[in-house]
């Protein structure tokens, strides 16, 4: 699919390959704030979810597409998209880019393909990510892609003993 093919990755589906990726990622102590995980997942547990991911967007109201490098077709991150309301035409967004692989444009380049994707297959009217207000990286990422701050969740996530505020982006096609 021409929409998920950028000129240094590509969005694709999940395979029964990226077990040991996956495992890795979600088991990543330093990622659970920002997918409000608090126990980590089993090989089990994750392949069974493989075994699901071939489900409609429809029926599984979320989407997750493995971000891998062209030339290499090393596996650099994921993109999500959650809470996916065709009624309302919106969803919203989480994006992880490997340590390994940051701070090299991936997570622009695979947003950027995954909003043309999702306004231009699925129809939707906007998108919405979640960032908290410490998290300067993805701020500027999800701003340089044209996403508004629209409000703030006041001690919304409570981490390391402290509460930190949230902020609200969204990206509506006009």
């Amino acid at each position: 699919m021409n929409t998920l093919l950028g000129k240094n990755i590509k969005l694709r589906a999940l395979e029964k390959e990226d077990l040991d990726f996956l495992y890795q990622i979600e088991n990543n102590e330093s990622f659970w704030q920002v997918s409000n995980t608090q126990t980590p997942f089993s090989k089990y547990m994750l392949k069974l979810y493989l075994e699901n991911a071939h489900l409609d967007i429809y029926q599984a109201k979320q989407l997750r597409l493995i971000i891998e490098e062209n030339s290499t077709n090393l596996q650099v991150g994921m993109i999500d998209l959650f809470d996916f309301n065709p009624k309302h035409k919106r969803a919203g967004i989480g994006i992880l880019i490997h340590p390994d692989f940051q701070e090299k444009g991936y997570a622009f380049e695979a947003l950027s393909l995954l909003i043309n994707y999702t306004f231009t297959h699925l129809d939707l009217h906007q998108l919405y990510a979640n960032i908290t207000d410490d998290n300067i990286k993805s701020i500027s990422l999800f701003e340089k892609n044209n996403f508004v701050k629209t409000g703030i969740k006041k001690d919304w996530i409570f981490t390391n003993n402290n509460y930190k505020n949230e902020i609200l982006y969204q990206l509506i096609n006009k």
